[in-house]
C-alpha cells in the first residue's frame, strides 16, 4: 500500500507543509477536521502515518494528544518543527475595513489576539481548521469574512493576503510528531531522541529519583508533561522526551527506568528534529 499521510485540517494547513517537508510532495493526502478522526483514519487502514501537533511555544502542549497517541498505542517515528506564519486572507477586493469576521482554529485566533485588539470592529469565531476556512470562503464566495492561514492557503484557494505575519510573538514554532499503528525498525545510527510514558508511586522523591537517573546515563530532557490517570484520583502518568549521544546510554536509562517506574512505555524512537 502506498503512504497515505492524515493530516488534521486540509491542503494548504500547516499540518499539509509538514506532510510534505517529512515526506515529499509526492504523497497522498487525507484530511482530517479534528486529531480523533485522524487517529481513527489510522486504526481502520484508511492512512499508513499521520502527522499531529503536539506542542507550541506560545500554547503550550496540546494535552489530548498526548492521550490520543497513549491510549490508542500508535508509535512516534519522526519529528518536524515548523516556524508558525500566520497571514490574513479573504476574497480579493477587499480591505481589513471590508472585514466584519475572522474565522480560525482557536490556537490560531489565540496566537494573534493581539492583533485583533487593534480591530475591534472584528468578530472572532473558533472554527475547525485554518486552512479549511479558506477554502471555504473561496468555494463559497464569503465576503466580510476572513481566515487566518498559512500562506500557502491563499496561493492555493486563490485568495488574497490583507495582513502578513499577525502572530503574536513572529518566533513562533509548533513540534509535529509523525505517529503510525506499527513500531519502526529505526536504525540505531538514526536515533538520538525517545518518547517515553511512566508512572510512579505517590511518594516523596520517585520522581526526583527517575530525573536522576536520566541526568546520569547522559539523558537531556526536553519535555516533561504530565496527565491524570483518570481510574485513579491524584495518580498521574508522565510523558517525557530525552536526547542523548549514544544510544547505549539510552538503553541503560531505558533498562534502569523499567525497574524503578510503573507502566513503563515507549511512545517512539526517532531522529531529533531540531538538529
Amino acid at each position: 500500500m502506498n503512504k497515505v499521510i492524515a493530516i488534521q485540517g486540509a491542503e494548504g494547513s500547516n499540518h499539509h507543509k509538514v506532510a510534505h517537508d517529512f515526506y515529499g510532495s509526492t504523497i497522498e493526502l487525507k484530511e482530517c477536521m479534528s486529531f480523533d478522526v485522524l487517529v481513527d483514519s489510522l486504526l481502520d487502514g484508511s492512512a499508513t502515518h499521520a502527522v499531529m501537533a503536539l506542542e507550541n511555544t506560545i500554547a503550550g502542549s496540546i494535552i489530548p494528544n498526548y492521550a490520543l497517541i497513549d491510549n490508542n498505542n500508535l508509535h512516534i517515528i519522526g519529528e518536524e518543527y515548523l516556524n508558525i506564519h500566520h497571514h490574513l486572507m479573504c476574497l480579493k477586493g477587499q480591505e481589513l475595513k471590508d472585514i466584519k469576521e475572522v474565522w480560525s482554529h482557536p490556537m490560531a485566533l489565540l496566537q494573534c489576539k493581539e492583533f485583533f485588539k487593534m480591530h475591534p470592529h472584528i468578530k472572532l469565531v473558533e472554527d475547525v481548521d485554518t486552512a479549511e476556512v479558506a477554502k471555504r470562503i473561496a468555494n463559497k464566495n464569503l465576503k466580510g469574512i476572513a481566515a487566518i492561514a498559512p500562506k500557502i492557503a491563499a496561493e492555493i484557494f486563490d485568495l488574497v493576503v490583507i495582513e502578513d505575519e499577525i502572530q503574536i510573538i513572529k518566533d513562533n514554532s509548533t513540534r509535529f510528531v509523525i505517529v503510525q499503528t506499527e513500531e519502526q525498525n529505526n536504525g540505531i545510527d538514526q536515533i538520538n531522541k525517545a518518547s517515553l510514558k511512566f508512572q510512579l508511586d505517590h511518594k516523596r522523591g520517585s520522581l526526583a529519583a527517575i530525573l536522576n537517573v536520566l541526568s546520569d546515563c547522559k539523558m537531556s530532557l526536553t519535555k516533561i508533561q504530565s496527565l491524570p490517570v483518570i481510574e485513579t484520583p491524584w495518580k498521574y502518568s508522565f510523558f517525557v522526551d530525552v536526547t542523548f549521544e549514544k544510544y547505549k546510554d539510552y538503553e541503560k536509562a531505558h533498562a534502569i527506568i523499567e525497574i524503578m517506574a510503573e507502566e513503563f512505555k515507549i511512545l517512539g524512537t526517532y531522529k531529533n528534529g531540531r538538529q
